[in-house]
């Protein structure tokens, strides 16, 4: 039976949930933009922020984790907010016709696998 090697973690960019909430935020953003203009400052805007936000939150608690582990699962849980927060935008998204129920069903369940990773990760820096 063939093991898996994990790839060893030295920087934020390594972890797994981070590859995937960083390609979903560049993707939201790429499609938000595709929104109509009225939407711009507010729908599109929101989706882009938050989808960045789990980004930045789980690289700022990775660089703090060797000083605070508490600081380190603080930022997973805002992380883990804003990714439970992109499906209610999605939602939205969805419901007012910007995108259409496969890409929400995508994004929806992206977003559900990387908060369960956010939750593994955090319970993992106690």
């Amino acid at each position: 039976m063939e093991t898996k090697r994990r790839k060893r973690v030295v920087s934020f960019e390594d972890l797994e949930v981070f590859q995937r909430a960083y390609r979903m935020s560049l993707e939201i953003h790429q499609r938000s933009l595709t929104f109509p203009p009225i939407e711009q400052r507010v729908l599109a805007d929101q989706l882009r922020r938050a989808s960045k936000s789990i980004c930045a939150n789980v690289a700022e608690g990775y660089g703090r984790q060797k000083r605070s582990k508490a600081e380190f699962k603080r930022f997973l849980q805002m992380a883990i907010g804003s990714s439970d927060e992109m499906r209610v935008w999605v939602r939205y998204a969805l419901d007012l016709g910007y995108i259409d129920e496969a890409v929400w069903r995508r994004w929806r369940d992206e977003y559900q696998m990387i908060s369960r990773m956010l939750q593994s990760l955090a319970g993992k820096a106690e």
